[in-house]
């Protein structure tokens, strides 16, 4: 199958919350209009960014639901479906309704247990048995305590071709990018999980990139990360990439999603700066730098 529809600038997208704590849907739509009239490329749902791990299993159906009724087709929407347990996970995805109206599942590798490799291969082999859906994995060690070596990720990519259909990547180590690109069967996509990386990793042959940064600045970003996969605009590309410089860190000195809530609230007074616990909005400090460098 084409995976063309999930290159470019996919958005990790946000759950803005009302000051009581719940669930914002009108800004939520506000917000998604913003990011679909930008030309994201494709929405992911229920990720890291939508501070999934604070929802509560109803509201992670209905916002689910939601997002993808709001958007109706106008661009493809990716869901977030992962954990520590695989038979939780394989569970999700075989009893939620409506779980094959999604184009994808992303799934992390199991934080916390610390799986070996052939561990995470067979978490993954019964998620790829079960989805309705295509999956692609995501590796980030920083918040899972282990790497998805490059064996593994090529291993699942060519047993379950046309099932496992990419990775985003979120190790930091673009030398293990590097190797995955090499490797992978046609069509595997090798997508960055970091921003500050994604113009460097589309220029070894990525494949764009799931952002938190295009939440703010969809339409410059998805320039930026286009170009970048233009072979005729590098330096233009370069130039738009370092631009972003200094939001690159400033969006993730106090964590994430607490920058990019900053940054919105900046850009949209009605976006509130609600974060749920443990997860606190950034320092004043943090906030003076993302105000000076707003675009």
């Amino acid at each position: 199958m084409s995976t063309e529809h999930l290159r470019g600038m996919g958005v990790a997208l946000t759950t803005p919350f009302l000051e009581n704590g719940d669930i914002d849907y009108h800004t939520l739509d506000m917000h998604l209009d913003y990011l679909i009239d930008g030309k994201a490329d494709y929405i992911v749902a229920l990720g890291t960014t939508a501070e999934t791990p604070t929802l509560s299993a109803d509201e992670k159906h209905e916002l689910a639901l939601h997002i993808l009724d709001y958007v109706n087709h106008r661009c493809p929407v990716v869901i977030g479906v992962g954990g520590n347990s695989t038979r939780s996970v394989v569970k999700e995805l075989t009893e939620t309704p409506r779980m094959d109206e999604f184009d994808a599942i992303l799934s992390v590798v199991p934080y916390y247990n610390k799986p070996t490799q052939e561990g995470m291969y067979r978490h993954f082999a019964e998620i790829a048995k079960a989805s309705p859906i295509p999956v692609i994995l995501y590796n980030i060690p920083g918040r899972t305590g282990v790497n998805m070596n490059t064996d593994t990720i090529i291993r699942l990519a060519k047993e379950f071709r046309g099932k496992i259909i990419g990775i985003k990547e979120a190790s930091g180590n673009m030398q293990q990018a590097q190797e995955v690109i090499t490797r992978r069967p046609e069509g595997f996509l090798v997508i960055s999980g970091d921003d500050s990386l994604a113009h460097s990793m589309i220029r070894i042959g990525g494949d764009g990139v799931i952002s938190v940064l295009g939440n703010a600045y969809p339409s410059q970003f998805v320039d930026m990360i286009h170009r970048s996969m233009e072979d005729e605009t590098p330096e233009a590309a370069a130039k738009l990439h370092q631009q972003f410089s200094a939001l690159y860190s400033l969006l993730f000195k106090d964590g994430n999603p607490s920058g990019i809530k900053c940054m919105l609230h900046i850009l949209f007074p009605r976006y509130k700066e609600v974060l749920r616990l443990p997860l606190v909005p950034v320092t004043d400090e943090t906030r003076r730098g993302l105000e000076k460098e707003k675009l």
